[in-house]
């Protein structure tokens, strides 16, 4: 051989050399970019699904803001109070001027609503269903079907202080006449 050829043979030799290593790299390369575009197409995959997650607890976030929530009296008020009643005016046969009334009012609340029970020789006399607006009480009684009377009462407390609530109790009878109280609720030293 000449040295020629064989200085040819050597560069043919390195060229097949060279291009087969660049020929491996990059296919270790484009390996390793597939392995890359796999982890990422299956971090997208898992960012969908935190998505999807998300936009459900906010639809079932959503759904429990629109419930309606339980209403509760102010814990001051969730004491047993004595009430004062006077019968101020009245047009009714069974109610004088002047009649006084002393009972047991009781604030209850629970997931139907909110309550007053009125309390007389221990037991129920008569429930309100209550609301608590801004600055007052508004209680109603249906009307008492089981009384020989058939009776609806009403009661607006628009006098709120620390220990003593003042209002009026309006008593509609079954011939329409109605007979009014003024309410004076204190708390009860009895628990």
């Amino acid at each position: 051989m000449t040295f020629k050829r064989l200085l040819f043979l050597i560069i043919v030799l390195i060229f097949c050399s060279c291009s087969n290593k660049k020929e491996q790299e990059l296919t270790l390369r484009e390996n390793a970019l597939l392995e890359r575009e796999k982890q990422f197409e299956d971090k997208e995959a898992e960012y969908d699904k935190l998505l999807k997650m998300k936009d459900s607890l906010l639809s079932i976030s959503t759904v429990k803001d629109t419930l309606p929530k339980i209403q509760e009296w102010p814990d001051s008020l969730k004491i047993k109070w004595n009430s004062k009643m006077i019968c101020r005016e009245s047009n009714c046969s069974n109610y004088v001027i002047g009649d006084q009334r002393n009972e047991i009012w009781e604030f209850i609340s629970d997931s139907t609503g909110m309550y007053t029970n009125v309390v007389s020789n221990n037991q129920i006399k008569r429930v309100f269903t209550g609301q608590y607006l801004e600055n007052k009480i508004v209680l109603d009684s249906a009307k008492e079907t089981s009384s020989k009377n058939k009776i609806k009462v009403s009661v607006v407390l628009d006098d709120i202080k620390k220990n003593i609530i003042k209002g009026t109790q309006t008593i509609t009878g079954q011939d329409n006449c109605t007979a009014k109280f003024s309410v004076e609720l204190t708390p009860s030293n009895k628990k």
